[in-house]
C-alpha cells in the first residue's frame, strides 16, 4: 500500500539527474538541454548533479546504490554497455542494479584532426599515420569509453600505430586537442560540432553510415572506407534497479512529452543529438546488443582498467 501511495503521488519534489561527468561535456550539454521541458512535463524541477570520474562510472554506481525512489537518476550513455568489459572491478551490473527508462537521443561520434596536420581525408590520415608510426596522438574522452574503443576499432581496421591518449572528459580532450598536444580527437558530434564550424578542428569522417545534415561536406564511415568502424552513441535515463514499474512509466511518460516539444527538439538536433524516445525495454534491448558487439572489440584490443 505504501508503495502504490508512493506511485500516485509522484513525484512531489525535485528531481536529480546525475551526470557521470564534468560540466561542458555532450552528456552534460543534452541534461541541461532538456531539464527545463522535462522538469515541466513532470510538474517538479531538475537539479543537474555532476559526478565525474573513473570513466563515468562514479556517476552510474551512485544512482545504482541510490534509494528506489524514482528522485535520482543518472544519464547515461553506450559506455554502461562496455564497462562490465574493460573494469576488473565493477561496482555495480548494469543489468541488476539499473532499471531502464529510455533512450533520450543518439549522435555519431565524429573523427576530427588538428588544422595542422596535412591531412584532408581519412585516406590521407592513414597514410601519414602508416608513414609516421607511433608519432600521431588520438585523445578520447578516457580510458574504457566508446570513443576510446572507436579509436582501437580504427587502428584495428586500419592496421595503424597510433597513440591513444585518455582525457578526463570532453572538454580537457578537446582543449589539448585545439592546443596541438593530440593531433586527431573522436567524440560524439554535439561536442565537436561547434569547433569544426569555427574552424579549429577539421572533421575527416562520421562514424555512421550516412553523412550528417549538420556536416553536409563530411562523408560518412562508409564513403571513407570504413564501414566496420561504425559507432552511434546514445544517451539513456537510468533510475536504481528496484524503483516501482510505476514510476518508470511516469517518468517515461515525461520524457516523451517533452522531448515531442518543437522546440527542444530542434535545439537538440542543432547540435547533433537526435531525440530518440522509447521504451524500457529497447533500452534493455541496446544494452545487450551493444555489450556483444563492444565486448568483442575489448577483447581484440586488450583493454583492461582496475
Amino acid at each position: 500500500m505504501p508503495g502504490l501511495s508512493g506511485a500516485q503521488n509522484f513525484p512531489a519534489k525535485q528531481l536529480r539527474m546525475v551526470v557521470g561527468f564534468p560540466p561542458a561535456g555532450p552528456i552534460d550539454i543534452v541534461a541541461r538541454m532538456i531539464m527545463g521541458k522535462y522538469g515541466e512535463a513532470m510538474g517538479q524541477s531538475f537539479i543537474i548533479d555532476n559526478r565525474g570520474g573513473a570513466g563515468g562510472t562514479i556517476g552510474v554506481d551512485h544512482v545504482a546504490k541510490a534509494a528506489p525512489d524514482g528522485y535520482t537518476m543518472v544519464l547515461s550513455s553506450t559506455s554502461l554497455a562496455i564497462y562490465p568489459h574493460v573494469y576488473l572491478k565493477l561496482p555495480f551490473d548494469p543489468f541488476r542494479d539499473l532499471a531502464p527508462v529510455s533512450v533520450v537521443t543518439t549522435t555519431p561520434e565524429l573523427l576530427t584532426v588538428h588544422p595542422s596536420l596535412p591531412v584532408k581525408s581519412v585516406k590521407e590520415l592513414i597514410a601519414l599515420a602508416k608513414a609516421r608510426p607511433g608519432q600521431l596522438n588520438a585523445a578520447s574522452t578516457g580510458n574504457g569509453g566508446l570513443p576510446h574503443l572507436v579509436i582501437e576499432l580504427f587502428k584495428t581496421q586500419t592496421g595503424t600505430d597510433i597513440v591513444h591518449v585518455p582525457y578526463g572528459g570532453a572538454a580537457p580532450a578537446v582543449t589539448n586537442t585545439l592546443g596541438g598536444h593530440a593531433q586527431m580527437l573522436i567524440a560524439d558530434l554535439p561536442v565537436l560540432l561547434p569547433h569544426v564550424q569555427a574552424g579549429k578542428l577539421r572533421a575527416l569522417s562520421t562514424t555512421v553510415a550516412r553523412r550528417s545534415a549538420l556536416l553536409p561536406d563530411v562523408p560518412s564511415a562508409v564513403e571513407s572506407g570504413m564501414p566496420k568502424v561504425e559507432a552511434s552513441n546514445w544517451y539513456g535515463i537510468f533510475v536504481p534497479g528496484k524503483t516501482p514499474r510505476d514510476i518508470i512509466g511516469k517518468l517515461n511518460a515525461g520524457l516523451h512529452k517533452a522531448l515531442s516539444d518543437k522546440d527542444l527538439r530542434g535545439r537538440l538536433s542543432a547540435r547533433g543529438a537526435e531525440p530518440a524516445p522509447g521504451t524500457p525495454e529497447q533500452v534493455t534491448a541496446l544494452l545487450k546488443a551493444d555489450s556483444a558487439k563492444w565486448g568483442a572489440v575489448v577483447k581484440a584490443a586488450g583493454v583492461k582498467l582496475d
